[in-house]
């Protein structure tokens, strides 16, 4: 019963953050305000990016409790789009960053600097770098495990299946790589917009504000890779609730990061609140208008 319970709870919030997330990529499609600016752009990239990895995160833990073991093929295919879109994310972060410090501390080529091709160009990057670290593993997998083992079924995780010390070693080098230089980017882009801050209005204000929920985000994105191990450490610790841990460590690492991004941009932001709160305003008159015409 329990364990029907928490995946009631993860569809729940897996179809809430999604139809809030949905309704943000539509607004975006919807107004050609917003895909002519390269902030909104890397926004929207970002919210897609999290919805592709809650929806992956999301069958890998109901099939965990369904099937237990899947097909090593599938098992894959599942964690290298996780890989992808997790890697992807800080990434992002510090694409957004970078072109927030452009826009206060450099507005005058802002314009210039910061196109939409440009934008796409970058988001082909993000996707390129977020694939150079899993990539090798699976070749590796490739060229030293037979066929017959990729027909068999495993516990699917990165670890259990690129479960070779050289290969999670590489593994962790990465991660903190990755880390380090977007920290370093949000710690950089943020004290600069700081200082243009003292001296500007507003807007430098709230682009040092929207910098700072970045490290919040990013903050929330290191779950992602200390969350097994912080597992591992409580499991050993407290065996008896290890079923507890593992989904409350489900929560933390896959689904709050996800809720933060509508917050930051739907709420925050007031042209894409303005246009959101449209749309959302719409979608009830229209419920409202359906139900009034609905025959007994």
């Amino acid at each position: 019963m329990a364990a029907v319970t928490k995946n009631v709870i993860v569809m729940a919030l897996y179809f809430s953050i999604n139809y809030i997330n949905g309704s943000l990529v539509h607004t975006f499609f919807r107004h050609e305000i917003f895909s002519e600016n390269p902030r909104y752009v890397l926004f929207i990239h970002m919210v897609i990016n999290d919805m592709i990895q809650l929806t992956i995160a999301m069958v890998m833990h109901v099939t965990s409790y369904i099937f237990y073991t899947i097909n090593v093929s599938l098992c894959c295919f599942l964690l290298m789009i996780a890989v992808f879109t997790t890697l992807n994310m800080p990434l992002n972060l510090a694409s957004m960053a970078v072109e927030r410090y452009i826009a206060i501390c450099n507005p005058l080529r802002h314009v210039q600097i910061c196109t939409v091709r440009r934008t796409y160009i970058i988001i082909g990057l993000i996707w390129l770098m977020g694939a150079i670290p899993i990539l090798p593993d699976l070749f590796y997998l490739l060229a030293t495990q037979p066929m017959q083992f990729f027909n068999s079924r495993i516990i699917c995780g990165r670890d259990t299946l690129f479960y070779d010390p050289y290969l999670i070693e590489k593994k962790n080098i990465s991660h903190m790589v990755y880390l380090s230089f977007v920290w370093l980017i949000l710690v950089y882009t943020y004290f600069r917009v700081t200082f243009a801050a003292r001296a500007a209005g507003s807007d430098a204000r709230k682009a040092r504000n929207t910098i700072l929920l970045h490290g919040v985000q990013l903050l929330l994105c290191i779950f992602t890779y200390i969350g097994p191990l912080l597992e591992g450490l409580l499991v050993l610790r407290f065996p008896a609730f290890a079923l507890d841990l593992k989904f409350m460590n489900y929560i933390f690492v896959h689904i709050l990061p996800r809720f933060i991004s509508p917050i930051v941009y739907g709420l925050r932001d007031q042209m894409f609140h303005k246009y959101l709160k449209r749309h959302l305003l719409c979608n009830v008159q229209k419920g409202g208008i359906q139900g009034k015409i609905q025959p007994f």
